[in-house]
């Protein structure tokens, strides 16, 4: 059995926290709510670094870049919003889907990033070009999705 406790509860968010993701060297933690907000977190202090208040709906997913100087969010505004956590400032933005952002994941590269959205599709975005590169049909409605390159899977949609 593991004998590890509970450490700590981040409290700063105003509403129902939807997605939360640790960093790649697990130092940070980034969130994002139904208060329209994502929030940077240093898990050894338990204080908010920053808000970053880009969304104009909830939040419904979070994502550390690979490299983890950046964070992507997903909301209910069918955006995608990407944030260097350096400099506090939003590098790029999305008009994602028509729907509903559900799900974001980064491509181990860093270069890429996947979208999934109430509107049954999967997007593929070039993040070095700024554009998107394609679209994917198939499922009805997409909840969640992610990259797993390691097990030689491009990525997977829970529907």
């Amino acid at each position: 059995m593991n004998d590890k406790k509970f450490q700590a509860s981040l409290v700063s968010h105003t509403n129902w926290v939807k997605s939360a993701r640790f960093s790649p060297d697990s130092r940070l933690i980034v969130s994002g709510s139904n208060d329209h907000t994502v929030k940077l977190w240093d898990c050894a202090q338990k204080t908010v670094i920053n808000t970053f208040i880009d969304h104009l709906e909830d939040v419904n997913c979070v994502r550390f870049h690979p490299d983890g100087t950046c964070v992507a969010s997903g909301g209910v505004d069918k955006k995608i919003k990407v944030w260097d956590i350096r400099s506090k400032r939003l590098i790029q933005h999305y008009d994602a889907h028509p729907a509903p952002v559900t799900g974001i994941s980064f491509h181990p590269s860093g270069n890429y990033l996947i979208s999934s959205s109430i509107d049954s599709t999967i997007k593929v975005w070039d993040l070095k070009m700024g554009q998107i590169l394609y679209t994917l049909y198939g499922h009805e409605v997409i909840l969640f999705i992610y990259v797993n390159v390691k097990n030689h899977e491009i990525f997977k949609s829970i529907y």
